[in-house]
Protein backbone atom coordinates (compact mmCIF):
# COMPACT_ATOMS: atom_id res chain seq x y z
CA UNK A 1 0.00 0.00 0.00
CA UNK A 2 0.78 3.55 -1.08
CA UNK A 3 0.50 6.36 1.51
CA UNK A 4 -2.25 9.16 -0.03
CA UNK A 5 -0.21 11.28 -2.41
CA UNK A 6 2.48 8.91 -3.21
CA UNK A 7 3.10 8.51 -6.66
CA UNK A 8 5.31 5.29 -7.40
CA UNK A 9 7.54 5.44 -10.25
CA UNK A 10 7.15 3.71 -13.34
CA UNK A 11 9.87 1.32 -14.17
CA UNK A 12 11.33 1.62 -17.62
CA UNK A 13 11.61 -1.50 -19.53
CA UNK A 14 15.14 -2.93 -19.94
CA UNK A 15 16.69 -3.07 -23.16
CA UNK A 16 17.22 -5.76 -24.78
CA UNK A 17 21.31 -6.27 -24.74
CA UNK A 18 23.08 -8.18 -27.63
CA UNK A 19 26.88 -9.13 -27.27
CA UNK A 20 28.93 -7.79 -29.69
CA UNK A 21 32.79 -7.93 -30.43
CA UNK A 22 34.37 -4.69 -31.06
CA UNK A 23 38.34 -4.80 -31.78
CA UNK A 24 37.81 -8.28 -30.69
CA UNK A 25 36.72 -7.30 -27.07
CA UNK A 26 33.36 -8.26 -25.81
CA UNK A 27 30.68 -5.23 -25.11
CA UNK A 28 27.03 -5.28 -23.44
CA UNK A 29 24.73 -2.93 -25.74
CA UNK A 30 21.52 -2.69 -26.57
CA UNK A 31 19.59 -4.75 -28.90
CA UNK A 32 17.98 -1.84 -31.22
CA UNK A 33 21.22 0.06 -32.00
CA UNK A 34 22.95 0.73 -35.49
CA UNK A 35 26.39 -0.49 -35.18
CA UNK A 36 28.16 2.78 -35.23
CA UNK A 37 25.50 3.95 -31.91
CA UNK A 38 26.57 0.68 -30.36
CA UNK A 39 30.61 1.56 -30.59
CA UNK A 40 29.35 4.89 -28.80
CA UNK A 41 27.82 3.25 -26.11
CA UNK A 42 30.73 0.99 -25.53
CA UNK A 43 32.85 4.17 -25.30
CA UNK A 44 34.36 4.14 -28.32
CA UNK A 45 34.56 8.11 -29.76
CA UNK A 46 34.49 8.16 -33.08
CA UNK A 47 36.72 10.73 -34.67
CA UNK A 48 37.13 9.37 -38.45
CA UNK A 49 35.41 7.21 -40.74
CA UNK A 50 32.03 8.64 -39.62
CA UNK A 51 30.73 11.14 -41.83
CA UNK A 52 27.34 11.74 -42.53
CA UNK A 53 25.45 9.09 -39.99
CA UNK A 54 22.82 8.95 -42.65
CA UNK A 55 23.81 6.21 -45.64
CA UNK A 56 25.25 8.79 -47.99
CA UNK A 57 29.08 9.52 -48.08
CA UNK A 58 30.16 5.44 -47.26
CA UNK A 59 32.84 6.10 -44.95
CA UNK A 60 31.45 3.63 -42.29
CA UNK A 61 32.05 0.21 -44.02
CA UNK A 62 31.89 -2.91 -41.88
CA UNK A 63 32.83 -6.24 -42.00
CA UNK A 64 31.31 -8.47 -39.64
CA UNK A 65 30.74 -11.65 -38.98
CA UNK A 66 27.58 -13.33 -37.56
CA UNK A 67 27.54 -15.69 -34.91
CA UNK A 68 27.29 -19.61 -35.99
CA UNK A 69 27.82 -17.80 -39.22
CA UNK A 70 31.28 -18.64 -41.28
CA UNK A 71 30.57 -16.15 -44.04
CA UNK A 72 31.51 -12.43 -43.89
CA UNK A 73 29.01 -10.03 -44.74
CA UNK A 74 29.64 -5.42 -45.36
CA UNK A 75 27.65 -3.23 -44.67
CA UNK A 76 27.40 0.31 -43.44
CA UNK A 77 27.59 0.82 -39.66
CA UNK A 78 25.33 3.84 -39.42
CA UNK A 79 22.49 1.65 -41.15
CA UNK A 80 23.45 -2.02 -39.68
CA UNK A 81 21.88 -2.91 -36.55
CA UNK A 82 23.63 -4.69 -34.15
CA UNK A 83 22.81 -8.72 -33.56
CA UNK A 84 23.85 -11.07 -30.64
CA UNK A 85 27.11 -12.46 -31.04
CA UNK A 86 28.85 -10.50 -34.15
CA UNK A 87 32.52 -9.54 -34.36
CA UNK A 88 32.93 -6.43 -35.96
CA UNK A 89 35.86 -4.95 -38.08
CA UNK A 90 35.91 -1.03 -39.54
CA UNK A 91 37.36 -0.30 -42.58
CA UNK A 92 37.32 3.78 -42.75
CA UNK A 93 38.60 3.23 -46.46
CA UNK A 94 39.29 0.71 -49.00
CA UNK A 95 42.70 0.71 -50.03
CA UNK A 96 43.29 1.06 -54.02
CA UNK A 97 45.45 2.81 -56.15
CA UNK A 98 43.68 5.67 -58.45
CA UNK A 99 44.91 6.06 -61.83
CA UNK A 100 45.49 9.78 -62.90
CA UNK A 101 43.83 10.70 -65.93
CA UNK A 102 43.26 13.98 -67.94
CA UNK A 103 39.21 14.68 -68.59
CA UNK A 104 39.92 16.96 -71.36
CA UNK A 105 42.13 14.27 -73.02
CA UNK A 106 39.53 11.92 -73.01
CA UNK A 107 36.43 10.74 -75.59
CA UNK A 108 33.44 9.50 -73.95
CA UNK A 109 34.17 6.09 -75.01
CA UNK A 110 34.27 2.43 -73.54
CA UNK A 111 37.65 1.71 -74.89
CA UNK A 112 38.90 4.91 -73.47
CA UNK A 113 37.71 3.53 -69.97
CA UNK A 114 38.74 0.08 -70.33
CA UNK A 115 42.29 1.43 -71.13
CA UNK A 116 42.50 3.43 -67.94
CA UNK A 117 41.17 0.26 -66.31
CA UNK A 118 41.66 -2.84 -67.90
CA UNK A 119 41.12 -5.16 -64.82
CA UNK A 120 37.42 -4.45 -65.91
CA UNK A 121 37.81 -7.37 -69.11
CA UNK A 122 38.16 -10.05 -66.37
CA UNK A 123 34.72 -9.49 -65.24
CA UNK A 124 33.69 -13.22 -64.64
CA UNK A 125 30.08 -12.20 -63.33
CA UNK A 126 30.29 -13.74 -60.28
CA UNK A 127 27.85 -11.15 -58.78
CA UNK A 128 29.88 -10.73 -55.21
CA UNK A 129 30.10 -6.82 -56.05
CA UNK A 130 26.73 -6.56 -56.13
CA UNK A 131 25.57 -8.59 -53.00
CA UNK A 132 28.25 -6.74 -51.20
CA UNK A 133 26.96 -3.35 -52.02
CA UNK A 134 25.20 -1.76 -48.99
CA UNK A 135 23.07 1.09 -51.76
CA UNK A 136 21.48 -2.04 -52.91
CA UNK A 137 22.53 -1.06 -56.40
CA UNK A 138 24.30 -3.55 -59.65
CA UNK A 139 28.13 -2.74 -60.25
CA UNK A 140 28.21 -5.89 -61.99
CA UNK A 141 25.99 -4.71 -64.70
CA UNK A 142 27.38 -1.55 -64.81
CA UNK A 143 30.74 -3.21 -65.29
CA UNK A 144 29.22 -5.40 -67.91
CA UNK A 145 27.33 -2.57 -69.33
CA UNK A 146 30.96 -0.46 -70.13
CA UNK A 147 32.12 -4.24 -72.18
CA UNK A 148 28.86 -3.45 -74.45
CA UNK A 149 29.71 0.12 -75.02
CA UNK A 150 26.83 1.40 -73.24
CA UNK A 151 28.41 4.45 -70.78
CA UNK A 152 24.84 5.61 -70.86
CA UNK A 153 23.39 2.61 -69.30
CA UNK A 154 26.69 2.33 -67.02
CA UNK A 155 26.63 5.72 -65.73
CA UNK A 156 22.67 5.24 -64.36
CA UNK A 157 23.32 1.90 -62.65
CA UNK A 158 26.15 3.46 -60.59
CA UNK A 159 24.82 7.09 -59.73
CA UNK A 160 23.67 6.17 -56.47
CA UNK A 161 27.15 4.71 -56.08
CA UNK A 162 28.71 6.09 -52.48
CA UNK A 163 32.08 5.09 -53.11
CA UNK A 164 32.76 3.23 -49.98
CA UNK A 165 34.94 0.14 -51.69
CA UNK A 166 32.73 -2.95 -50.51
CA UNK A 167 32.39 -3.77 -53.83
CA UNK A 168 36.27 -3.71 -54.78
CA UNK A 169 36.91 -5.92 -51.24
CA UNK A 170 34.57 -8.88 -52.85
CA UNK A 171 35.99 -8.64 -56.37
CA UNK A 172 38.06 -11.59 -57.74
CA UNK A 173 38.93 -9.77 -60.66
CA UNK A 174 40.50 -6.99 -58.47
CA UNK A 175 37.97 -3.77 -60.19
CA UNK A 176 38.06 -1.23 -58.14
CA UNK A 177 34.88 -0.33 -59.03
CA UNK A 178 34.08 2.79 -57.20
CA UNK A 179 37.03 4.45 -59.05
CA UNK A 180 35.77 3.13 -62.07
CA UNK A 181 32.21 4.62 -61.63
CA UNK A 182 33.77 8.27 -61.06
CA UNK A 183 35.34 7.88 -64.48
CA UNK A 184 32.56 7.35 -66.15
CA UNK A 185 30.36 9.56 -64.44
CA UNK A 186 32.67 12.38 -65.31
CA UNK A 187 33.03 11.59 -68.83
CA UNK A 188 29.06 11.32 -69.30
CA UNK A 189 28.53 14.86 -67.52
CA UNK A 190 31.34 16.32 -69.68
CA UNK A 191 30.64 14.62 -73.35
CA UNK A 192 27.45 12.99 -73.11
CA UNK A 193 24.60 14.65 -70.78
CA UNK A 194 22.79 17.26 -72.69
CA UNK A 195 23.93 21.06 -71.58
CA UNK A 196 21.66 22.79 -68.86
CA UNK A 197 20.88 25.95 -70.44
CA UNK A 198 19.30 27.54 -66.98
CA UNK A 199 22.36 27.36 -65.28
CA UNK A 200 24.82 28.57 -67.83
CA UNK A 201 22.28 31.58 -67.64
CA UNK A 202 22.45 31.50 -63.64
CA UNK A 203 25.79 31.02 -63.85
CA UNK A 204 26.85 34.19 -66.32
CA UNK A 205 24.48 36.27 -63.79
CA UNK A 206 26.05 35.56 -60.90
CA UNK A 207 29.57 36.18 -63.20
CA UNK A 208 28.00 39.74 -63.81
CA UNK A 209 27.23 40.58 -60.17
CA UNK A 210 23.29 40.75 -60.19
CA UNK A 211 23.03 38.44 -57.04
CA UNK A 212 25.89 40.61 -55.00
CA UNK A 213 23.70 43.25 -53.25
CA UNK A 214 21.08 40.53 -51.96
CA UNK A 215 24.20 38.16 -51.16
CA UNK A 216 25.65 41.29 -48.91
CA UNK A 217 22.10 41.79 -47.02
CA UNK A 218 21.74 38.09 -46.35
CA UNK A 219 25.10 37.70 -45.07
CA UNK A 220 24.61 40.51 -42.61
CA UNK A 221 21.19 38.91 -40.86
CA UNK A 222 20.91 37.38 -37.61
CA UNK A 223 21.47 33.61 -37.42
CA UNK A 224 17.93 33.64 -36.48
CA UNK A 225 16.41 35.63 -39.25
CA UNK A 226 18.11 32.79 -41.53
CA UNK A 227 16.69 29.93 -39.75
CA UNK A 228 13.02 31.75 -40.68
CA UNK A 229 13.85 32.39 -44.31
CA UNK A 230 15.35 28.59 -44.83
CA UNK A 231 12.30 27.21 -42.75
CA UNK A 232 10.40 29.69 -45.37
CA UNK A 233 12.19 28.25 -49.01
CA UNK A 234 12.21 24.24 -47.20
CA UNK A 235 8.37 25.13 -47.46
CA UNK A 236 8.42 25.97 -51.06
CA UNK A 237 8.09 30.02 -50.32
CA UNK A 238 10.37 32.08 -52.58
CA UNK A 239 13.20 34.11 -50.58
CA UNK A 240 12.11 37.26 -49.49
CA UNK A 241 15.00 39.48 -47.57
CA UNK A 242 13.60 41.58 -45.06
CA UNK A 243 13.51 44.59 -46.93
CA UNK A 244 11.72 43.27 -49.46
CA UNK A 245 13.55 42.33 -52.24
CA UNK A 246 12.57 38.63 -53.83
CA UNK A 247 15.39 36.49 -55.23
Amino acid sequence: MHEKGEVKEKEEPKPDMATVYIMGKAYEVPSELTIMQAQEYAGYRLMRGVGCRGGFCGACTTIYRKKGDYNLYIDLACQTKVEDGMYLVQIPFVPAEKPKWDLDALEASAEEVISIFPEITRCVSCNSCTEACPQNIEPMRAIQAIRRGDLKKATELSFDCISCGACTVRCPAEITHYHVFQLIRRLYGKYIQPRAEHTAKRVKEIEEGKYDGPMEQLLSLPEDTWKELFIEVRDGNPLELPEGGET
